[in-house]
């Protein structure tokens, strides 16, 4: 693209030139190339500037991604780094490369900024505010990488829009979102920015070993003192649970229709879920409890009629339907 008396890009002519220089059929073709152009207001397009254009951002592209995928590589091989520090020097690495080849390409094709004043400032206002939300989501990434409240590996559990906890293992936190993968292998792309403002259960955070309930009702005619000695039997044999610290049982209430307890036990690998230990220990505890003849009582209700003159009128015909012969 040139302007009378001014040049905005520097690149194509300079390209053409040395073309000319080295071969006459070549340049020949590139003077062909340049005549067919248009003319917008006071600047000239020729297809030879389209093409130079779209070839050094191409190659700048291009080069941009070999470097930065070359950077990356070469953290990975550093092992003093663990998975937090690299993935945030990967982030700035990247970012910064990809910085300076806008800036190289800006400068190779000798764009002249000031003659885009007018227009680059209405457009980046209107950029401004469309990628508000991914800069903000950029910058909240870059925060939790280097604060460490959240990274890889983490396993947390957040509520949906509906208010639902659910929980699952970070596997990767993206410029805009973080991948959060459930147990069904759901995979949640949660925006930085509500890892930041909302609350977030981070179950691996300074430690990886969680706590879980197991509650369990037996009739109130049992041995209770076997009942808790068969419980704690039932936890210490499941496969996940660890002996340190011990699984322990509580007496909770007095319930309506049973004795309710709950087996507390500890875990050490969240990310393999909770509910299939709850299942464990209670499918042992179901076997130990029918060894041992404890009963596991279920809802028993009595139901009281009122004597009344209507009542006494019913019961009176259904005993005279009773003793009534059949013929």
């Amino acid at each position: 693209m040139t302007a009378p008396g001014d040049r905005d890009v520097r690149a194509a002519d300079g390209l053409r030139d040395a073309v000319a220089g080295q071969s006459g059929t070549v340049g020949g073709f590139v003077d062909t190339l340049d005549s067919l152009a248009v003319t917008l207001g006071s600047s000239r397009v020729s297809v030879w500037d389209a093409l130079v254009f779209v070839a050094i951002i191409i190659a700048v592209w291009i080069a941009a991604w070999f470097i930065s995928k070359g950077a990356r590589h070469l953290l990975r091989r550093m092992t003093r780094l663990d998975t937090t520090q690299r993935l945030l020097a990967e982030k700035l690495i990247t970012i910064g490369v990809w910085a300076l080849a806008i800036l190289l390409g800006i400068d190779i094709l000798g764009i002249d900024l000031t003659a885009l004043a007018v227009f680059s400032g209405a457009f980046g206002l209107a950029i401004g505010f469309g990628l508000q939300k991914t800069f903000g989501n950029l910058i909240a990434g870059i925060i939790l990488l280097m604060d460490r409240s959240i990274k890889p590996g983490d396993v947390i559990a957040i509520a949906d829009s509906a208010g639902n906890m659910n929980f699952g293992q970070i596997r990767k936190i993206g410029i805009r979102a973080v991948s959060l993968t459930t147990r069904d292998q759901r995979e949640y792309l949660i925006p930085n920015e509500n890892l930041m403002v909302n609350q977030v259960e981070n179950w691996s955070y300074s430690s990886k070993n969680v706590r879980i309930q197991v509650p369990v009702g037996v009739a109130y005619g049992c041995d209770l003192d076997l009942a808790e000695k068969l419980m704690l039997e039932a936890a210490k044999s499941a496969r996940r649970v660890l002996t340190t610290p011990p699984p322990v049982v509580w007496l909770e209430a007095y319930g309506d229709s049973s004795v309710n307890f709950v087996i507390h036990c500890w875990i050490d690998d969240p990310e393999e879920g909770v509910g299939n230990v709850r299942s464990d220990v209670l499918k042992r505890l179901w076997k130990l409890f029918q060894e041992s003849g404890v009963e596991i009582p279920f809802p028993q209700r009595d139901l009281n009629l009122r004597d009344n003159e209507q009542f006494q009128q019913l019961v009176a015909a259904i005993s005279q339907r009773i003793d009534k012969p059949e013929a």
